[in-house]
């Protein structure tokens, strides 16, 4: 009988949080890094995360907490990133253990700022992780939704299909279905864009669009994903599978969703300073937008991105939301 891998989650927000819940149904041990002291102290007297989804409650005893980055990732076999985009240089920096060996799947929806790569060709540059062992995990699954135990969806991808299906397994349970793709490129780059059209559709709320605007705006934002992707990786995929349609959907109008909500409070005149700051969680569509605009403006045929390039010009450029939206309206059909 083959050993049972060993499982290690790097990071101590939501998703994170979801992800070890989702192990823990299947594994008698999972290793998990985070910074924080406190947070850890608190698992293990309260059985629950402090800061973020606090309702689900873990059996400590099936739990190895750690806050040395090294000691997690020496102990694993698989080893899930699930941090901000924007902190993943700094985390990685007090890594001395090599990842080379180990197969590393993000959970993270972003593109690296230091390198503008998405997380899994940093993994294959600084690391030296072959992508055969490099996997991505995306959705359309809200971390708020694993809590509660609603049925959920999971794409988990890898170019080695074998590795995929293990890391399927150890996910996947009553409530979670997942779903194996070898489209590792496509789908992480899905998952850092559909958090700029989150927010693309959060502002379009904020300054009163309806229903049937928003509509419109997805619809285009899938074809301008699908335009996107291609120039960047070209291979055969169907947009319209879950892992691109339905995050896309999820993220765009869901009310667990903090990129919609951070564009929400963009369209209601906050300043991007202050609407940071009110929030709790990070907004990755905030980064994202600005690497995946310059990703675009690097190609040398770029791709037609009118909804990136206004989410751009609003959080990036001090542009007015609304003088923006007006001009979008006329390119979107």
């Amino acid at each position: 009988m083959d050993k049972t891998p060993r499982f290690g989650v790097i990071g101590g927000g939501s998703w994170a949080t979801a992800i070890v819940k989702m192990l823990c149904e299947n594994l008698d041990q999972v290793n998990w890094y985070m910074r924080s002291v406190y947070a850890i102290e608190h698992i293990k007297k309260q059985d629950h995360n402090p800061n973020y989804l606090s309702s689900v409650e873990f059996d400590v005893n099936q739990l190895n907490l750690s806050n040395d980055i090294n000691e997690t990732v020496a102990a694993s076999d698989y080893i899930i990133f699930a941090i901000p985009s924007a902190f993943l240089k700094r985390e990685l920096d007090a890594l001395t253990t090599p990842l080379k060996d180990k197969i590393v799947f993000s959970a993270i929806k972003g593109i690296v700022p230091e390198t503008s790569l998405i997380v899994g060709e940093h993994f294959n540059e600084y690391f030296e992780v072959p992508m055969e062992n490099i996997g991505i995990l995306t959705g359309p699954c809200h971390a708020e939704e694993v809590a509660l135990e609603r049925l959920s969806y999971l794409t988990v991808a890898c170019q080695d299909e074998k590795k995929a299906e293990i890391v399927a397994g150890y996910l996947g349970s009553d409530y979670i279905t997942c779903k194996i793709s070898d489209d590792v490129i496509g789908t992480e780059y899905a998952a850092v864009l559909k958090n700029i059209y989150a927010i693309a559709a959060g502002i379009a709320h904020g300054l009163g669009y309806g229903d049937n605007f928003q509509s419109v705006l997805m619809s285009n934002a899938i074809r301008e994903m699908k335009k996107f992707i291609k120039k960047v990786h070209k291979m055969k995929r169907n947009i319209n599978d879950s892992a691109y349609l339905g995050d896309l959907l999820v993220t765009g109008y869901s009310i667990f969703s903090r990129n919609r909500m951070f564009g929400n409070m963009i369209g209601k005149g906050y300043t991007v300073k202050s609407a940071q700051m009110e929030m709790s969680m990070i907004a990755e569509g905030y980064y994202a937008t600005e690497s995946a605009y310059k990703i675009n403006q690097n190609q040398k045929s770029k791709a037609k991105t009118p909804i990136i390039n206004a989410v751009y010009a609003i959080l990036y450029e001090g542009k007015n939301p609304k003088t923006v939206f007006n001009k979008l309206v006329d390119k979107l059909d």
